[in-house]
């Protein structure tokens, strides 16, 4: 095999920011490091960092440094799309600022608010937004009512909707229901359009209020509204580990759905 724009291993995963080359060594004798889901203890070994695939302690590494990942606290009143036709508030007043050109991993509604990735890799994106994917994503939704154990339960249970049955991975109450509102936080994988707000239609408790918490590995935390940062080293792991399990060999064809 040719050795053309093959890199010795330990220089690669040094300029990757996983560790000083020395330390990099380390890892490699150690049977920490895998390329292509193999482990390899040579320190001989060489690699095209354009197309193998390395992870650490079972944690994914991006090679390619000139690729960004970006969490955002997407207001409401902001539509998920990079120019808007007309002329709505859109995902570029929080990406401007950014050197590279940036864009968002699936949609949020302009009435929820909440966590959104953006990045310029487009092998991530179109793997983690497409439905065949199913990420988890949880959401927090206050609702109009007072939900009970029986309404929870029918939500993990499963309900019908017109495009189809849907049930929530885990559903349950955020603190006692008061003036009239529930909180409900809801786990699901699907990218079916506007599905919260319809599956608490479907119970009888229409959203006032949705905001989403949770995608995949990523949690908004304390990030403010209307703010952006970067995604740490283990949180950008997590996801390109979670984005090269064998459900992202789904087919990824056709286009993602909105997202609630």
């Amino acid at each position: 095999m040719s050795d053309e724009g093959r890199e010795r291993l330990q220089k690669v995963l040094a300029a990757a920011g996983v560790a000083s080359r020395r330390v990099c060594e380390q890892y490699i004798v150690e049977g920490r490091v895998e390329v292509n889901g193999v482990v390899v203890t040579e320190l001989g070994s060489r690699i095209d960092p354009a197309v193998d695939k390395v992870a650490v302690d079972g944690v994914a590494i991006q090679l390619d440094v000139s690729k960004r990942y970006v969490m955002l606290n997407k207001p409401t009143g902001v539509v998920s799309t990079m120019s808007d036709e007309r002329g709505r508030r859109d995902l570029r007043e929080f990406t401007r600022d950014y050197p590279e050109r940036l864009f968002n991993v699936g949609r949020l509604d302009s009435d929820t608010s909440g966590l959104l990735l953006l990045t310029n890799d487009g092998e991530l994106a179109q793997v983690l937004a497409h439905p065949s994917f199913g990420v988890e994503k949880t959401y927090i939704a206050t609702v109009r009512g007072t939900v009970q154990p029986a309404t929870l339960k029918r939500l993990r249970q499963g309900i019908e909707l017109d495009d189809g049955p849907i049930r929530a991975d885990r559903a349950r109450l955020v603190g006692e229901p008061s003036r009239g509102q529930s909180i409900v936080e809801l786990t699901l994988h699907s990218g079916r359009n506007r599905i919260v707000r319809r599956m608490m239609d479907a119970v009888g408790h229409p959203v006032q209020e949705l905001v989403r918490r949770q995608f995949g590995p990523l949690h908004l935390g304390t990030l403010a509204s209307g703010r952006s940062r970067d995604l740490g080293k283990l949180e950008l792991g997590q996801l390109l580990t979670l984005a090269r399990t064998p459900a992202s060999s789904s087919d990824t064809t056709s286009p993602p759905n909105p997202e609630d």
